[in-house]
């Protein structure tokens, strides 16, 4: 959808161009900035869920469920997810579900709590490193060998 919207919006960037208003330049500049740019921040955000996913997953399997290790993922929608996956995968997704649900998170809480609680949260490091530079995890456990080894 962003490739289709910044060629839109290139498009009638270069137009405007042609015809020299400063204003259409501006505007179609920044809404051709805004989606050409959303494409690496969406793809930076999926890789940091895939690494919350990972990290998780290596929490949960060594603890079990805990509730201090689900509470490092319940600040967005997309770190929820990432966890539930991971404890879906694991059997204990009914706890999970439960501790999130005693803690007041609602199926329609997409806006990240630290959003709401911090106006400035863009200036802030802890964002851009937890929202899209999560450094790379490898997992602890190849969960596709453990699986055939479980089975009789």
């Amino acid at each position: 959808m962003f490739f289709a919207e910044s060629w839109i919006y290139g498009h009638q960037l270069f137009i405007s161009l042609e015809q020299r208003g400063v204003l259409a330049i501006i505007f179609w500049l920044s809404f051709f900035l805004f989606s050409f740019l959303h494409i690496f921040l969406v793809l930076a955000d999926g890789w940091s869920r895939f690494q919350n996913y990972k990290r998780v997953k290596d929490q949960f399997f060594i603890y079990g469920f805990q509730g201090r290790i689900a509470e490092n993922y319940i600040g967005s929608k997309c770190q929820r997810n990432a966890a539930i996956v991971a404890a879906q995968e694991l059997g204990i997704d009914d706890e999970l579900e439960n501790y999130y649900r005693k803690r007041g998170v609602k199926w329609f809480h997409y806006i990240p709590y630290f959003m709401i609680r911090d106006p400035l949260f863009l200036f802030k490091n802890n964002f851009w490193s937890r929202t899209f530079l999560e450094k790379s995890y490898t997992p602890k456990f190849d969960y596709k060998a453990l699986q055939y080894e479980s089975v009789p």
